[in-house]
């Protein structure tokens, strides 16, 4: 009998790149669940949806080309289906790249979960003029549903959903793949021996075929003793053998295979070639700049003049009401410009956010690293650790998570210390106001030059690091190139809010809170309340700073106490120089001008502006990403290391930047 009280969990398990995320999102839409597995760091993302009026729980498992235990994925993946109560396995497949992905299949089917087969990326199926027998594959499979679905067009979605909840309660298939002989004579004495010790326990074949292969998991978890039994691993002879019933279902299956050549292989000739890679990917993100640039300043005169409009509005509503000068000052002054400063640049966040999700979602990131491996593998790196530093230019944070996906703790670690030297998305409103305020035109190639000086010095940091240590073992690269594709208009836009959303909440807690201590220490003083704000504690600290800044040009409290701030979050750095200066909308034009106006008085130039953003981009990350570094490296000395090294390492080029530019200008 069908339970109708509570939810059918569903766990979606496929090949990286296959298009399981899309798929699950396609389900899920925005209403997540993100946290980490119990007792690792590996993100867990879960959903809910409904069909026909039954709940539906849904799990995004990682990306796993096996279930073998050699990954923190695999192990993940193993473990949910085995811990999590999965009721339903979606094994969703890239059918234009079946007999890759089917050795994952063949492996769930010997967990005994009940399994659904979905074929995703059918459309490029069609387009190539392959055709797949779908009556004949699920025969071949153990009679389990098999339903063509495409998540990018979001089309046999229902027919889905319809066999999860019909068919969720039937028993799982039979065994698909008979070994030889002797393989099956030893899974058959392998599961004697476990019957004899553990009873009658879920699973038996499935934990028999992983003690031949010598898994560490099973074998930890189910020890028992197998001498007689098992004399070697047989690993390789049941891959061979998976794979060569693999060959059959594809004989069988799949027709018109070399039909039409894959437009991917013909693009690739391009995108990943030797020479003209990596200037291709160098002229793509100066693209995404130019149009961060014209496209989200366009849109951010919009945001000004709404700003500036609730300002006067809000100060004009104060005063009417009588409000005590401190406290209009405070709301006015401190939150109202601080935060809202930092709310203009919301349309060029969106805009650099927009333009790499498209990037991530065609397809093409995946190509940057295999065209950065040889650049990397020099500085004793591979390939995949450009994937973290690629997620540095969105934030740090999730660019340092990513550095679990590397092989050893060596490699983990230097990919963790140089990728802060990308320039977040936090950065992109100190280079945006400052380009523009100093630079006018140029401000587009000022900026683009920030993140190809912070891409460069994590670069040769690295393969000075590489050269010191002594090692000269170079890591190999194995990365799947998934197929490119037309970005998918809801994964994009999924991204592109939970971005947005974190940039807003930022504003509205960190930014908010930096603005009012900001605010504070600028109108406090040892004697209380100040009159002038170089009598405040902020002006005290600010002075200490002074002597060690102005080789750098930078030789101001105000800008020591901004760049203090902006160890809270780097934007506040902008909000400091609003606040610091009392001007409201200080990325208007008016703004701008008044400020310029104020730091030429004080002697600061072009060559200054360039030195404070070379300073902001390689100085220590925000609080949030140091907290990050100190949970994945599990070491506070080693993250104090790397906050006093960044530091020395932005003082050093901003103090070269400046002596060496002002004499050349």
């Amino acid at each position: 009998m069908k339970r109708e009280n509570y939810p059918i969990t569903v766990a979606f398990v496929g090949n990286p790149n296959c298009g399981k995320t899309t798929l699950f999102n396609a389900f899920t839409g925005a209403k997540l669940k993100v946290a980490n597995w119990p007792g690792v760091t590996v993100e867990r993302v879960e959903g809910e949806t409904s069909y026909e009026g039954h709940p539906i729980r849904v799990i995004d498992t990682p990306g796993v080309y096996s279930l073998t235990s050699y990954t923190i994925e695999e192990i993940v993946t193993r473990k949910c289906i085995e811990e999590e109560n999965i009721d339903v396995i979606i094994n969703v497949v890239d059918a234009s790249s079946m007999e890759r992905n089917l050795y994952l299949t063949m492996q769930l089917l010997e967990l005994k979960k009940p399994v659904i087969l979905a074929l995703n990326m059918m459309d490029i199926v069609e387009e190539r003029g392959m055709e797949i027998d779908l009556h004949r594959l699920p025969e071949m499979l153990g009679h389990i549903p098999v339903v063509p679905v495409s998540a990018r067009r979001r089309s046999g979605l229902d027919v889905l959903m319809h066999a999860v909840v019909h068919h969720y309660e039937e028993g799982p298939q039979g065994i698909v793949v008979r070994y030889a002989p002797q393989l099956e004579t030893r899974i058959a004495q392998v599961e004697a021996a476990l019957r004899n010790k553990y009873g009658n326990m879920d699973n038996l074949r499935w934990h028999a075929i992983k003690m031949l292969e010598c898994d560490e998991e099973v074998c930890k978890d189910h020890p028992v003793n197998l001498n007689g039994i098992v004399d070697y691993s047989y690993e390789k002879d049941i891959i061979n053998e998976k794979y060569d019933y693999i060959e059959e279902v594809v004989a069988e299956c799949l027709f018109n295979k070399e039909k039409k050549a894959a437009m991917t292989d013909r693009i690739d000739e391009l995108l990943t070639h030797p020479v003209w890679g990596i200037p291709i990917f160098l002229g793509i993100m100066a693209l995404v700049f130019f149009l961060t640039f014209t496209v989200g300043d366009f849109l951010k005169g919009y945001f000004e003049t709404g700003l500036e409009y609730f300002s006067q509005g809000f100060l004009a509503g104060l005063q009417a009401m009588g409000t005590s000068p401190w406290l209009v000052s405070l709301l006015v002054d401190g939150i109202v410009a601080g935060v809202g400063g930092i709310l203009t640049f919301l349309p060029n966040i969106f805009i650099l956010f927009l333009a790499l999700a498209f990037l991530e979602d065609s397809g093409y990131m995946a190509r940057v690293a295999y065209v950065m491996n040889e650049t990397m593998s020099r500085v004793g790196l591979s390939g995949k650790a450009f994937l973290p530093m690629l997620l540095g230019f969105g934030c740090t944070v999730p660019a340092v998570m990513a550095t679990r996906a590397l092989a050893t703790e060596r490699d983990r670690r230097r990919t963790i210390l140089i990728t802060p030297f990308m320039s977040c998305s936090a950065r992109l409103p100190i280079y945006v106001l400052f380009a523009q305020m100093f630079f006018g035109e140029k401000a587009l190639l000022v900026a683009y030059s920030l993140y190809l000086i912070g891409l460069l010095a994590a670069i040769g940091i690295a393969y000075v690091v590489h050269k010191a240590s002594g090692n000269e073992e170079e890591d190999g690269l194995l990365i799947e190139l998934p197929e490119y594709k037309t970005p998918n208009g809801r994964t994009v836009a999924i991204y592109v809010w939970e971005k947005v959303q974190d940039y807003l909440t930022k504003a509205g807690t960190t930014i908010f809170v930096a603005s009012i201590v900001l605010w504070f220490v600028l109108n406090m003083g040892p004697g209380g309340i100040v009159e002038e704000v170089s009598g405040s504690f902020a002006a005290m600290i600010g002075r200490c700073l002074v002597p060690v800044l102005r080789p750098a040009g930078l030789g101001s409290w105000q800008i020591a106490v901004a760049l203090i701030s902006g160890l809270s979050a780097k934007e506040v750095v902008v909000s400091s120089f609003s606040v610091l200066y009392g001007i409201s909308n200080i990325n208007s034009a008016a703004g701008m001008s008044e400020l310029s106006r104020i730091l030429a008085g004080n002697g600061f130039g072009p060559v200054n502006a360039y030195a404070l953003m070379i300073f902001c981009l390689m100085y220590t990350p925000c609080v949030a990403a140091i907290g990050t570094i100190r949970r994945e490296t599990k070491s506070l000395s080693w993250t104090g290391g790397m906050v006093v090294f960044q530091l020395l390492a932005a003082w050093l080029m901003s103090t070269a930047v400046f002596q060496v530019g002002s004499m050349i200008f």
